[in-house]
């Protein structure tokens, strides 16, 4: 039976509340909802949705590193957008992540949880090899 391995990395946000930045199980890596947090102050990075999408996927990006994996090894992808306008503006910085054969993604709009954060993404990614 796989071993379970709290991901915990300095290089992205920690909230504080009751939950790890990601789990690894066996091959698979469980990153959990991430927001617009600066890394280095656990502040809102503020910004619209495209800014705001660009320092989420770099936090997930981090911790995916820490795990030993990347965003090459997505295989999926769950996204809270608070307001379906910006759908598009979202799609545009989210494709500079991932130009071609992006993970299958799910995209709903949803209030997220604190005031100012426009986007929250969760990512599940697999190991090379």
């Amino acid at each position: 039976m796989p071993k379970r391995e709290v991901i915990d990395t300095a290089q992205a946000p920690h909230t504080g509340l009751p939950y790890a930045q990601a789990i690894r199980y066996g091959d698979l890596v469980f990153v959990a909802g991430q927001v617009a947090l600066d890394p280095k102050t656990n502040q809102p990075s503020g910004g619209d949705v495209a800014a705001q999408t660009r320092r989420v996927l770099d936090n997930i990006g981090a911790i995916l590193q820490h795990a030993g994996t990347s965003l090459a090894y997505a295989l999926d992808s769950l996204v809270f957008l608070r307001s379906a306008s910006d759908f598009d503006a979202f799609n545009d910085a989210y494709r500079a992540y991932f130009p071609t054969d992006g993970p299958p993604r799910t995209t709903v709009q949803a209030a997220v949880p604190r005031e100012g954060f426009l986007v929250e993404i969760r990512i599940i990614a697999g190991m090379p090899g």
